[in-house]
């Protein structure tokens, strides 16, 4: 399929309820409001593919630039196309989610993530967060930097009630993900959830909620689950 083939079927699934909703959350024209279930019936047809990933991404539309993410080849991808894709990340579906997701599964995913969180650009430090926390979820505790892990813990701790609107929402997220993903770091994100206490963010007057990490992390114990990892980031 080419991206021309997958934008006039991504038109024919398009849903005005679900492109209503995605609205209200920050989307743009022009998009078609396609459901996420929709659009992995067609990766099932693709499969990764890099090229078509790309391809998608420069379209500009918000369901095919989603789909890249999920599409996207995360050994072939470059860092400097990943720098473009934030650049280009105009909500926060794409800069917290399908971006980060791609980029946690690259071998220079931390490096990056650490990049990101240092820019003054609202979605792209984000993004940094997202990617260290979806970084830590797909890769073996032996493969991760948990001394710098935990220097970041400290840094959400002094600086989250600070930070950008959604650079709040994704350092909370990050205290999850090392809470839940990281066992020798469980009590340190406790202790740090608790500190912090709720995440206060603006969520454009939508029903989301920021989730209170002590409870989340608490929800992750109790099923017996810290530690278990993903097979992938994206979903």
């Amino acid at each position: 399929m080419t991206a021309a083939e997958i934008l006039k079927e991504l038109e024919t699934l398009g849903d005005p309820n679900t492109k209503k909703t995605l609205m209200k959350h920050g989307a743009q024209e022009p998009f078609f409001g396609v459901k996420v279930a929709d659009l992995k019936k067609i990766l099932k047809k693709t499969k990764k593919n890099h090229e078509l990933s790309l391809d998608l991404y420069k379209s500009g539309n918000s369901d095919a630039m989603y789909l890249a993410g999920l599409m996207a080849d995360e050994k072939q991808i470059t860092e400097s196309q990943l720098d473009e894709w934030i650049s280009q990340a105009y909500w926060y579906y794409l800069s917290e989610y399908a971006v980060p997701w791609v980029a946690a599964e690259t071998e220079f995913g931390f490096t990056l993530g650490l990049k990101w969180i240092e820019s003054t650009e609202e979605g792209t430090a984000a993004a940094g967060w997202s990617t260290l926390a979806s970084y830590a979820s797909v890769n073996e505790d032996s493969q991760l930097d948990i001394e710098t892990y935990r220097l970041l813990l400290d840094r959400v701790l002094k600086e989250v009630h600070l930070a950008q609107n959604r650079v709040r929402y994704t350092m909370n997220g990050f205290v999850i993900a090392v809470g839940g993903y990281i066992p020798e770091l469980t009590e340190s994100a406790i202790a740090i959830a608790e500190k912090i206490g709720k995440v206060e963010v603006d969520v454009g007057g939508t029903a989301c909620k920021v989730p209170l990490a002590t409870q989340y992390i608490q929800k992750v114990i109790d099923r017996g689950s810290v530690g278990k990892k993903r097979k992938t980031a994206r979903c």
